[in-house]
């Protein structure tokens, strides 16, 4: 007992003795900390007192499109914590090939009457995949909250990190080290986030040749198959659109015999976890994660306490993180 209190405290924010007073009935506590606590006893597995168990926590979904890729598990994190402060129980929804779609998981989400739903990455952000359950959402009213860039017309509030100060970032720093042939390793064409960075590159860098922009699937693979392409057209510098893309970079690299980054430099764009500990320590773009989730957490419990929310997106200023993935461009 002494052990389930110094969790769910820790988890909330609050002291042993107010969650000792939450799962006692006492008084003493606001509606708001006591939804916090009961929640968190939910997300951490812990079963309510008897007298509490006829209270439902207010679900919202929290629909990602996978967990391989470290940046989403961050977020879930980030999300989950700030909205179990507010006394909502979060529903992870991750997707996996072959498995639940993320349609039908609206579905589930709507007859399970949640409360809002936050996207992490989804078909929001690709213009060409269906977008039907999105309209389902809009026309039942549910509160729903994107982050990172969505397709126009939607009209749901959003948070994204800025693309273009990120490519401006980052371009400018494999520019100063000497590299000339610098090539882009983005996300399909009709993913609105990666065409959103090569018209940021393109403002910083002018005509950007067609040869030096390849476009992969988000994973270690394609980014491995997109730069050996690249490669073999001359470039050296490597602007990447995530960090497992940049991670294939250094392995097509590395199986072509090229040392990164004696030959070929590497900027990847998330700085998720563990990027500090590959070899060589991955220079990358650093999302915002922690202020960015929290944004997302205000928005949609503004809507949830029926405030009006303007159909807006909030950017959020990157930082580049510069590591050993990067050095001055090899001499002709």
């Amino acid at each position: 007992m002494t052990r389930r209190l110094a969790v769910v405290a820790k988890k909330v924010g609050v002291s042993e003795a107010t969650v000792s007073r939450v799962l006692n009935g006492k008084p003493g506590v606001s509606d708001a900390t006591r939804q916090a606590v009961l929640s968190a006893l939910d997300v951490l597995g812990y079963e309510r007192p008897t007298q509490l168990r006829g209270e439902r926590a207010r679900l919202v979904g929290l629909v990602l499109p996978e967990l391989q890729n470290p940046i989403f598990p961050a977020f879930a994190e980030v999300i989950g914590g700030a909205l179990a402060q507010l006394g909502l129980t979060p529903v992870l929804c991750t997707q996996t090939r072959g498995g639940v779609s993320e349609a039908d998981y609206v579905d589930l989400l709507l007859q399970q009457q949640v409360s809002g739903v936050v996207f992490a990455g989804g078909l929001y952000a690709q213009a060409d995949a269906p977008h039907e359950h999105y309209d389902r959402l809009a026309e039942r009213n549910i509160p729903v909250v994107l982050v990172n860039a969505a397709i126009e017309h939607l009209g749901f509030p959003a948070v994204s990190c800025d693309d273009a100060v990120a490519v401006e970032q980052a371009w400018r720093h494999l520019a100063s080290l000497g590299h000339e042939r610098i090539g882009l390793v983005l996300g399909p064409g009709d993913h609105v986030p990666s065409a959103r960075k090569l018209a940021a590159a393109r403002a910083v860098a002018g005509e950007i040749p067609e040869e030096h922009v390849a476009r992969a699937m988000f994973s270690i693979e394609g980014g491995h198959a997109a730069a050996s392409r690249l490669i073999d057209r001359g470039v050296t510098g490597f602007l990447c659109a995530s960090d497992p893309l940049a991670l294939g970079v250094v392995r097509a690299a590395r199986r072509k015999g090229l040392d990164v980054p004696g030959r070929i430099s590497v900027v990847g764009y998330d700085d998720s976890a563990l990027m500090n500990c590959t070899e060589p320590p991955l220079t990358t773009v650093r999302q915002p994660i922690g202020a960015m989730g929290k944004a997302a957490v205000e928005l949609l419990n503004a809507q949830i306490s029926g405030s009006a929310v303007a159909p807006e997106e909030l950017l959020f200023e990157p930082e580049l993180v510069v590591r050993g993935s990067t050095a001055q461009a090899p001499r002709p």
